[in-house]
């Protein structure tokens, strides 16, 4: 998941943790999910989800304090925790931050 995270801050043999920023308005680039992972959402802001040619899969609402935790699949990453249970977005997608305060997270890449 090279140039997503802000701030890459660990990598040992079995994971990555990434420090993550998206001021309001901003996207991600268009990136590729390689391992399942989780994110605890520090500050939380809607995320509108795109896929890699652009289409608009809707907008995941993330609050700040929540645990996410994403089992990536055939292509595909599944929301396994409680909070967005179920849902399912391709493993390659950008993300924009559809609100109006910075969104902040860190990010667990289980190797």
């Amino acid at each position: 998941m090279a140039g997503v995270g802000s701030e890459k801050v660990f990598e040992n043999d079995t994971v990555i943790v990434w420090n993550f920023t998206l001021e309001p308005g901003a996207c991600t680039p268009v990136h590729t999910h390689e391992h399942s992972y989780m994110w605890y959402a520090i500050q939380g802001a809607p995320l509108q989800i795109f896929d890699e040619a652009g289409q608009d899969l809707g907008t995941f609402d993330v609050p700040t304090g929540a645990v996410y935790s994403l089992k990536l699949q055939d292509g595909f990453l599944e929301v396994l925790s409680d909070v967005g249970k179920g849902a399912r977005v391709p493993a390659t997608h950008k993300a924009r931050n559809a609100g109006s305060t910075p969104y902040r997270e860190v990010l667990v890449e289980y190797k």
